[in-house]
């Protein structure tokens, strides 16, 4: 269904067209109506799926730019989270001139409350720093017309309900309510049922939910083993950008020390890092002057970036949400992805607790060999070269290159090349990664026969890129162009400590 056929207003329409989309996404066209309607909504869809322009567009249209009061409030999880809504609302609303601030944790809040000063008629924040600004008298909201939980499971999660409570007490009974959630656990249906008025359910199905896009694969190893698999993996799959879940920040900060040290171009973000080095890093990311993101789980709540094609869980999460939410970083926008989960021997319940859920069978992958990501490097570096030549950009080095001819095989400058443009072996830069805590063991349960089981035997293709496999995606040349041209960004590594 296009946009057009949804009641929007001419603005938001134009808006629409300007940010060059035409067909509506499945929650926003089930979405749009109920809410122009003046319904309350229930919506369960993951990150991705476009619903932030689903509560979105509707809460906008209704606004009135005559008015100085805050008429819509949406309520996120995450810092990150806020900061990406605001700026999607203000592009959303600009043709109507909508004005739209952001207030979270973390940031100066005298800052804040300036800006709140200008009269914003929709606010969007996390729920700390919501009530706060509350409990200050800085934020009033006795004209709200639409409240917006967004990604009410994580905010569950994270401890969040009494504060969200506290919110919705300081608005008008009268208002609409829009809640979005991934999964739909007793506590979040309470929320539905206790401050919802009739609610209507917008549900995307379980598969539509994991997606079919994104290809599940899981590799068996003991804490100690998975850095170097995974380093080894890199080399074989050579992703183009890739998100690196750690359990905690002390394992986010030793994957990214560690990644660093053997050579690859990746950064970490999690709770401990201020705002604006957050802010930086995830811009450079989003730029692709980044291609490793490593996070903790809440850190990585507000990224929504296209193009990510591999997510790797270096350390399996606790609970099956989680995983929902972080393989919904990659295979979008019909783009396959690829997930990868490192289990340990005493971890495997927790994979079929996520199997269950998901009604999607992992399949087992073996860890590369280092002659098989020696290989993978290799081709790397060959389509990096091959990628610059297509460029025409080496005529100011011709002269160079044919003093180096006169005295060496072409063969041997060849070899050079692909050497310094390559790394050692995994192994040959040590790296110690501490181990974490074990999960509890879960109880035994009887292993699901039911749902959309995808059987077949293990796929011996470490590259496990859907993208080319498929004929859909980037190849590596795309991924350089967008890179600025350069090959890809390794370092090399001085094994002397320089």
């Amino acid at each position: 269904m296009y946009f057009s056929e949804l009641g929007l207003s001419k603005p938001l329409l134009k808006a629409v067209q300007r940010s060059g989309y035409e067909e509506a996404t499945p929650i926003q066209e089930q979405t749009i109506p109920l809410v122009l309607a003046g319904h309350d909504v229930i919506g369960q869809a993951q990150t991705g799926t476009g619903k932030t322009a689903a509560f979105g567009l509707p809460s906008l249209d209704r606004v009135d730019t005559q008015s100085g009061s805050v008429q819509v409030l949406v309520i996120s999880p995450t810092r990150e989270l806020a900061i990406q809504t605001q700026e999607e609302l203000y592009k959303l609303g600009k043709e109507k001139h909508v004005r739209v601030n952001a207030v979270y944790g973390g940031a100066d809040i005298r800052r804040q409350i300036r800006s709140l000063k200008n009269n914003p008629q929709i606010i969007v924040g996390t729920p700390g720093r919501l009530r706060d600004h509350i409990q200050r008298g800085t934020l009033q909201l006795n004209r709200l017309q639409t409240l917006v939980l967004d990604e009410a499971d994580e905010m569950l999660n994270m401890g969040f309900l009494d504060d969200i409570e506290a919110i919705i007490n300081e608005t008008p009974a009268s208002r609409q309510t829009l809640l979005f959630s991934a999964t739909m656990p007793p506590e979040i249906k309470r929320i539905g049922l206790q401050f919802m008025q009739d609610p209507q359910t917008v549900k995307i199905k379980a598969k539509e939910l994991t997606t079919d896009l994104v290809d599940q694969y899981y590799i068996r190893a003991k804490d100690y083993e998975k850095f170097d698999h995974m380093t080894r993996l890199l080399d074989v799959q050579d992703p183009d950008l890739t998100i690196v879940f750690g359990r905690t920040k002390r394992r986010v900060d030793e994957l990214t020390r560690g990644l660093l040290a053997r050579g690859y171009n990746a950064a970490g973000i999690h709770g401990d890092l201020t705002q604006d080095r957050r802010s930086k890093i995830m811009k450079r990311f989003k730029d692709g002057q980044l291609d490793i993101l490593v996070a903790t789980d809440v850190a990585a709540r507000g990224i929504d970036i296209s193009g990510v094609t591999h997510v790797y869980n270096y350390d399996i999460p606790q609970d099956p949400e989680s995983y929902v939410h972080r393989i919904g970083r990659t295979g979008r926008a019909g783009h396959h992805g690829v997930s990868l989960t490192f289990v340990t021997p005493n971890e495997m319940e927790y994979l079929h607790e996520i199997e269950k859920l998901t009604k999607v069978r992992m399949l087992p992958l073996k860890p590369p060999t280092a002659e098989e990501a020696f290989k993978g490097q290799v081709a790397s570096a060959v389509s990096d070269v091959q990628a610059k030549l297509a460029t025409g950009s080496q005529t100011r080095y011709l002269a160079a290159a044919e003093e180096l001819l006169a005295t060496h095989e072409a063969v041997d400058l060849v070899a050079a090349l692909l050497d310094e443009l390559t790394k050692a072996d995994a192994s040959e830069v040590p790296v110690k990664i501490a181990p974490e805590r074990p999960l509890p063991r879960r109880k035994r349960s009887g292993r699901s026969n039911g749902g959309n089981f995808h059987r077949g035997k293990r796929n011996g293709n470490y590259r496990g890129n859907g993208n080319r496999r498929h004929g859909q995606g980037q190849g590596r040349g795309d991924r350089n162009r967008r890179s600025n041209g350069g090959a890809k960004r390794r370092f090399k590594v001085n094994h002397k400590g320089e």
